[in-house]
Formats: structure tokens, C-alpha cells, sequence
């Protein structure tokens, strides 16, 4: 940390800088004879002023106070040898513009002082946004000046050049042939040299404007708009069609009015008007020649918020509508001519993308790694270049690449001549329209930044009850092209996403407010019996944003019971809607065991692997839990999760195992449960003398728990309803098994419960076709499948099912198709009882198969054709 003393040398070091900029620009002042300049260099000179007699935040202003300095003097420079009635409209209108920024900044600044530490503009972080936000404005200045002092330049080169060329051909022209006219006007810029990806989409632009149809290329920030509006330019259909007679003009060059656009339109075609206030100066000359005129990041004069927006939209949609001319628009935001045929733009494919990155790199050969970097850009076009040239110009290996990526992501994308995407999303942050928004704009684009799905437009409502307007916020975020739709959610390209989420999950209040709306969501008590079972459906389209969210804030607040009890709603809800593996495993598993919340996550990720067919990981779970609560001495809880253990001891067919622990839960129900638990005890005690063969003890276990459960209890009586079928189905008594199973079935659908729909089914199949009556057995595996919905288990259950039907039916090929199909899903799950099912059944159709090909092989040898 530096000493007081340092700090007060770097204190007067500063204040000395500041007295010498403030004499020059005093000394500016006095020379300058154009009065609205003489206003700006007294407004940057009182501005400095006010920095140097400011001592509590003189570090904070140092920059922007030579951003103001750099503004000036390129002001200078650009007025040098300038009559007063010469100087050009955009400098005027720029530097009024430089007068009325520093006025606002000085204002502030002065303002500040009087404000206390509390003040809400002030304080650091708003402090720091409000300084960025007044260098990007005299950065824009300094930009316009910059160009103008180039095109002065150009002119002056231009006008030598031209004497020169007159004394030549003056003192040559008798011995010249006439040579052809060039056509007036500029020449647009040259086409990229390495531009993979869209020849398709060139193609059709080219043909577009073949047709001087108008054209608009919509997209993000950095997606290719500009490459691929130069790459039709130079085109060589195009040079053929319109000759000399193609212009590109640049509208974020020059301050956004409707007489600087007219000036800037007449300069490029070549009019030679200075200064037309509207079209009809140059209409005669628009009219004469075919045109391809291209508007590149149009955005910047369409912008219906900006200056002059609607004035320069009625021009910019007239100039379509000349029937010689072709209109070719780029721009971020949607609001373009009516006239225009909409592009949007697209990210670039894999090898595109691919082709694009290694055509910059060369210190590395391809790698699968780096592959995959890209797609965790979403193969956006700058996005790529950049990571390309930043890794070129460091002369990275693959390895050092990789490593910057994880350790930096997007932040490693900014060259060394400060191109980066960074300044691409900021612009788009800085236009006006995104401004209007209000205050809330850049919290929501955070919370589309942090969920990985985006957000639900059916949510909007719910998730942000106290933002009016909330659809045409978000409406407007997608005609920025800061988002776009994906089917029902708003969401972003990855880029963006990296660079927009918040770094601070916990200063977001946006996102804490969002936090604690899915956590009160996902509290709700659920189970089929109950009203909400239904409503709580919606994870199935959530999942993936619920489970980041958690998994983001384990890690900011990793002891927190209400997070950690909301991982558990979540692998509940998970468990009855959407059965699949989670992220949140491993964190469940390093959880201390003293943790509150440990034993209702172990319980629900356990019946979640179940769910999915892993009994192996859910007994591991359950007998952890099953220590937890011995060693609590809780004898409920002891017997609840001795039940769920039998079921787990059930499914890896150790059915002698689980009966044990069935009776021993049931023992402890007996005394301190009451008729709920016993007759859910004596369900699962029913399940598992079923399977091992102990059907008239069976039968009484499921028998006592139907007349244990209250009318109410549909979902239990369903249940048993079932197994007393599977039972007499066992036994060979089929009216009876047909009659409880279609009791089942009348209860399930009337509450529309799928899976168990499913199950219903899947053991009236089994029934018919073991009895051969094979299109009733058909018909049902058919209804099987069609109430799998999303539950792989299911599915695959289904598709094994049919696989074996298909075996008896001697049709072999469609056997082999279904059995590998519940072969890759079991994998995935990680079903290793299921596993050993289906591959039973492969090996019976490859045996099946071998033997038939013998036998043709055989009767082929016995009888060799005449």
C-alpha cells in the first residue's frame, strides 16, 4: 500500500499534469476563431479545473480528464488551416455534442461533492459505471474527429494527386486515346480474405440484389453482418451488375442526425450535393445508374430512441423504395424498413467455424479441446477470430490456450489492439434504445446471462411481479439482438452469456429475487394424491435453470439449510416428473453428515436413482441414511428408510434380503406408526413375497393394506390394486388379475397419472402374452408406450418388452432393433439389473439368428443349384 507521503508526490505530479493541459487548452481557446470550438475547449478547460481542485476523487477522474484531453487536441488537429465557414456539419454537430458532454460530467462533478457518502449516483460501483459511460461518449467524439481528419487528409492527397494528373495528361494529351469515365463516388472497402461458412447465405443476398430487391441483415454484435454485406460487394455477379456504382457507408461514423446521414449518403454515391436537406437533391442522381448501397450497423441511425431516429427512418425507407436501387441494411436491432426482406444472421457451423479459427492459429495443430471451446462459444463469428488472434499473437499451444480459456473464459478475448468483444456488447448497451429501457434492463439481461435455459416467456409475469411492462422489455432485448427467442424461452449466444451474468451472484438483486421465488416454488408439498401434483409439472421444462441455480448458490452459501432443503424439493420433483441423473450428486455426498438437510437429500437422490433403474447407487444411499438414523434413534424414520431399502433389495432381485427388512419396518410400524405406514409396509413387504414366489402370503400382505388405506388414498389403493393383480396373475387366476388391474387403471386415469398408467399396462402385456392371446398383448405394450412420456426407464422398459414379443414372433430384425434401443438407454441411466434383462435378450436373438443362418448355410451345401 503506498505511504501518505507517495500518494501526496502522486497528488501533485497530477495536479501539475492538469495545470499544463488546462494552459493548453486556454491557449486552444484563445487561438481559435470558431466560436462553437471556443465553447468546447472553455468547457474542457473548466472541467479539468474542477478535477484539479477536487482531492477525494482525483484518481477516479484521471482518466476521463485525458480522454477529454484527447478529444481536444484531436479537435485541434482537425480545425487546423479551417476557415470558420468551411468547417464541415459533422464536426460542427460533434462538437456541440463535445460542449453539451463535458457540461454534464462538470455538473455531476461539481454535484457530488454537495452529495453525502450515502448518495445512490456516487458511491463506487455507480460511480464507476457513470465514469465509463462519459469515456465511451468522448470516445465516440474523438472517433468522428478521427475521421474527419482522415477524409481531410484524403482530400488534400486527392487534390495534389489530381494536379499532377492534370499537368500530366495536359502535356500527353496528344498522344492519349480517350480513356472511359470513372464513375464518381467511393469505393467500398475490401472483402474479408478468409471467409468460411456462408457461401449460402451470400448466394442468396447476391441474388437479392440481382433483383434490387432491399435487404436486411439482422444479428447480434460480432455474428458476420459486415463481412458478409463486403463479400456480396465484391462479389463478381455483382461487379458485373453494378459496376463502380457499389457503396458501403459506415453510419457509426458519423453522429446520428438526418443532415449528417444525407451528407454522408451524398459523399459515398458521389452527388457531389454538401449538404442536402433531403432526398430531392439528390434524386436525379439516385435515379440515373443501378445502385447496390449497403448501410453497415444501420443500428445506429434506426434506433427509434436516437437522435433523429424517425426522421432518418422515413429517408432510410424512401431510398429502398427506388426502383434502380438495391438496399442492403446491417444492424443489431430489428427496426428496419418495412420494404426489407429480413436475414437473420446465424452463428457460423462447426467446420466453419473450425476452418475460421485454424486459418489464424498456427501454433497448434487441431485439437478436440480447443473444439470444444468453440462450441462453448456457440461458434460466434468475432468470438472465434478473436480467440484465434489472441492465442496467435501470445504464440499459445494448445495446452496454454486451454488453460487461459478455463482460468479467464471470454475475458481472454481482447487483442492487443484493444479489439475485443467486450466492446462490441457495451456498444449495444449504449444505444439509446436499450437506455430507455430503465433501470431494470441490465439486472434482466443478467438473469437470462445466468440461467442456461434463458427464461420462460410464460414466467415473466411470476418471476418479476414488480417490473412494469415486463413483455416489452424483453421484447425489446430481442430486437437489440442481445437475446432471441428459442420455442417458449428468451435466451443468448454463450458469448454474451459469459460476458452479461453477474460476477457477485449475491449484489444481484434481481437474481436473488428470482432465487427465492423458485425456492418458495419449489416448497410446495407434492404427491399424487394432492391437488398441487399437477402444477408442480412445470420442472419438467425448468429442470435445467432450477438445478444451476442451486448448484451456483451451494457454492456462494454452502452451509445454507434453505438452499440445501430446496436441493431436495428439486430431486423430489425431479423423482415424480422427470426421473434423471443431477449435478447436485456429489455435493449431497461431501455434505456433512451433521448437516440439517443431509438425510431428506440423501433420501430423494436415492429414490431418484431408483427411478432410474440404479438400485446399486441407491442402496449405497440408503444404507448411509439408514446409519444416520439409527444413530439418531428416530424408530420412524429407522423404519421408513428399512422400507425404501427392501424396494432397492427388491429390484437387484436380493428378495430374501428385503423381506427382512420389510418385516422389520412393518415391527416397527406396529408400534409406533399409524395405519398410512403399516399399509405402506405390507405393500412392500406384498411386492417382494411376489417376486420370490410367495404368492398366498402375498396375496394377505396386499389384502391388509387395502383395508388399511382411507378412501382418500387413491394413488396407495392404485398401487395395490396392481400387485393383487400381478398376484393373481402368478397364480394363473386371470379374471381376477384382469379385474383388480382395470380397477387400477379406472383410478389412474382418472387422474391422469402416466406412470403408473404405464405400469398398468406393462403388466396386463405380460399377462396376455403369456396367456397367447398376442393382439391384446400388443395393444397394450402399445398404450405402454404411448404413457412412457419423458421417463427413460419407462421407455425403455417398453421397448424391451416389445423387443421380447417381437422374438416370439419369429420377426427377429424388429426384436434386435427394440433391444438395442433399451440397451443404449439402460447404459445411460446406468440400470445394471435392467442391462442384465436386455442383454438376455440380445443374446437369444443373436443365437436365434446364428442358428438360422447355419441351417441356410446347411440346406445351401446340401443342395447346389442345378
Amino acid at each position: 500500500m503506498a505511504s501518505t507521503s507517495q500518494r501526496k508526490r502522486g497528488h501533485d505530479d497530477g495536479r501539475s499534469t492538469l495545470d499544463a493541459d488546462i494552459q493548453v487548452l486556454n491557449h486552444a481557446m484563445d487561438a481559435c476563431h470558431l466560436q462553437p470550438a471556443r465553447e468546447a475547449y472553455d468547457s474542457a478547460s473548466a472541467f479539468l479545473t474542477t478535477i484539479r481542485d477536487s482531492t477525494a476523487d482525483e484518481e477516479d477522474y484521471a482518466d476521463l480528464g485525458r480522454s477529454c484531453v484527447d478529444v481536444c487536441r484531436a479537435l485541434e488537429r482537425g480545425l487546423e488551416g479551417s476557415e470558420p465557414d468551411k468547417v464541415s456539419p459533422s464536426i460542427l454537430e460533434a462538437i456541440k455534442q463535445l460542449t453539451t458532454t463535458l457540461a454534464a460530467i462538470r455538473k455531476e462533478t461539481v454535484n457530488k461533492g454537495k452529495r453525502n457518502m450515502r448518495s445512490r449516483l456516487f458511491n463506487r460501483k455507480d460511480r464507476e459505471d457513470a465514469i465509463a459511460g462519459w469515456k465511451q461518449d468522448l470516445a465516440g467524439i474523438l472517433q468522428i474527429f478521427h475521421t474527419e481528419l482522415s477524409v481531410k487528409n484524403h482530400m488534400m492527397l486527392a487534390d495534389l494527386h489530381r494536379h499532377v494528373l492534370e499537368r500530366q495528361e495536359s502535356t500527353t494529351s496528344q498522344h492519349q486515346p480517350t480513356q472511359a469515365s470513372v464513375t464518381a463516388g467511393e469505393t467500398p472497402p475490401p472483402a474479408p480474405r478468409a471467409f468460411f461458412g456462408r457461401e449460402e447465405m451470400i448466394e442468396k443476398v447476391v441474388g437479392m440484389a440481382e433483383n434490387l430487391e432491399p435487404i436486411a441483415l439482422i444479428g447480434a454484435g460480432g455474428i458476420g453482418k459486415t463481412s458478409i454485406a463486403l463479400t456480396v460487394l465484391d462479389h463478381s455477379r455483382i461487379k458485373e451488375r453494378f459496376g463502380g456504382n457499389r457503396r458501403f457507408i459506415r453510419c457509426d461514423k458519423f453522429p446520428p442526425s438526418r443532415s449528417n446521414f444525407l451528407r454522408r449518403l451524398s459523399q459515398a454515391i458521389g452527388a457531389g450535393v454538401e449538404n442536402p436537406e433531403d432526398l430531392d437533391p439528390l434524386r436525379s442522381f439516385l435515379s440515373s445508374e443501378e445502385m447496390l448501397i449497403v448501410l453497415d450497423n444501420a443500428e445506429s441511425i434506426l434506433d427509434p430512441r436516437g437522435a433523429d431516429g424517425k426522421e432518418i427512418y422515413g429517408v432510410v425507407k424512401e431510398l429502398g423504395q427506388f426502383s434502380n436501387i438495391c438496399l442492403a441494411i446491417t444492424s443489431r436491432i430489428t427496426t428496419v424498413p418495412p420494404d426489407c426482406k429480413t436475414i437473420k444472421v446465424p452463428t457460423l457451423s462447426m467446420e466453419a467455424a473450425r476452418n475460421t479459427f485454424y486459418g489464424i492459429y498456427e501454433h497448434g495443430g487441431r485439437s478436440d479441446r480447443i473444439n470444444d471451446i468453440l462450441g462453448q462459444l456457440d461458434y460466434h463469428p468475432l468470438s472465434v477470430t478473436l480467440l484465434a488472434t489472441v492465442a496467435q499473437q501470445n504464440q499459445w499451444d494448445n495446452s496454454r490456450l486451454a488453460g487461459e480459456w478455463e482460468r479467464r473464459q471470454t475475458g481472454v478475448l481482447q487483442t492487443e489492439h484493444d479489439d475485443s468483444l467486450a466492446a462490441t456488447i457495451e456498444l449495444s448497451l449504449a444505444s439509446p434504445m436499450f437506455r430507455a429501457l430503465g433501470p431494470d434492463a441490465r439486472g434482466l439481461l443478467g438473469i437470462v446471462a445466468f440461467f442456461p435455459q434463458g427464461v420462460d416467456e410464460k414466467n415473466f409475469r411470476w418471476l418479476f411481479p414488480f417490473i412494469p411492462d415486463i413483455n416489452t422489455i424483453f421484447d425489446k432485448l430481442c430486437i437489440l439482438s442481445l437475446a432471441y427467442r428459442s420455442g417458449s424461452f428468451v435466451t443468448m449466444l454463450a458469448p454474451l452469456r459469459d460476458y452479461l451474468r453477474p460476477t457477485d451472484l449475491t449484489q444481484s438483486t434481481h437474481l436473488c429475487a428470482t432465487k427465492d421465488l423458485y425456492l418458495t416454488r419449489l416448497s410446495f408439498v407434492i404427491f399424487p394424491d394432492m391437488p398441487t401434483f399437477q402444477e408442480s409439472t412445470w420442472i419438467i421444462s425448468e429442470d435445467v435453470n432450477v438445478e444451476h441455480l442451486l448448484d451456483a448458490f451451494t457454492l456462494v452459501d454452502a452451509n445454507s439449510k434453505v438452499i440445501w432443503d430446496a436441493c431436495a424439493d428439486f430431486m423430489k420433483h425431479l423423482y415424480w416428473h422427470k426421473p434423471r441423473q443431477t449435478i447436485l450428486r456429489s455435493k449431497v455426498e461431501r455434505l456433512p453428515d451433521d448437516h440439517p438437510s443431509k438425510h431428506d437429500c440423501l433420501f430423494w437422490l436415492s429414490r431418484l436413482f431408483g427411478s432410474m433403474g440404479n438400485q446399486a447407487e441407491q442402496k449405497s444411499l440408503l444404507l448411509h441414511l439408514l446409519a444416520l438414523r439409527r444413530t439418531e434413534g428416530n424408530d420412524f424414520e429407522v423404519a421408513s428408510t428399512l422400507r425404501e431399502l427392501s424396494h432397492a433389495n427388491r429390484a437387484l432381485g436380493l428378495f430374501e434380503e428385503g423381506i427382512r427388512e420389510a418385516k422389520e419396518a412393518l415391527e416397527i410400524m406396529e408400534r409406533v406408526g399409524g395405519d398410512y405406514s403399516r399399509a405402506r409396509c405390507l405393500v412392500s413387504l406384498a411386492d417382494l413375497l411376489l417376486e420370490n414366489n410367495q404368492l398366498d402370503a402375498a396375496e394377505d400382505a396386499i389384502s391388509g393394506a387395502i383395508n388399511l388405506w382411507e378412501e382418500d388414498q387413491q394413488f396407495n389403493i392404485c398401487q395395490s390394486h396392481r400387485i393383487l393383480g400381478l398376484i393373481y396373475g402368478r397364480k394363473g387366476e386371470r379374471e381376477k388379475a384382469v379385474q383388480n388391474f382395470e380397477v387400477a387403471l379406472g383410478i389412474a386415469s382418472r387422474f391422469e397419472w402416466h406412470t403408473q398408467i404405464f405400469w398398468i399396462h406393462h403388466s396386463m402385456a405380460w399377462l396376455f402374452y403369456l396367456e397367447d392371446e398376442l393382439d391384446d398383448a400388443q395393444a397394450h405394450i402399445t398404450q405402454a408406450k404411448l404413457h412412457a412420456d419423458d421417463d427413460k426407464l419407462c421407455l425403455s422398459i417398453a421397448m424391451e418388452m416389445q423387443g421380447w414379443f417381437w422374438y416370439g414372433q419369429d420377426r427377429l430384425e424388429d426384436a434386435m432393433s427394440e433391444a438395442l434401443g433399451a440397451k443404449e438407454i439402460y447404459e445411460k441411466l446406468g440400470a445394471a439389473r435392467d442391462l442384465g434383462d436386455v442383454g438376455r435378450l440380445i443374446k437369444a436373438i443373436e443365437e436365434e439368428m446364428e442358428s438360422r443362418a447355419t441351417a441356410v448355410a446347411s440346406d445351401s451345401s446340401g443342395n447346389p443349384e442345378e
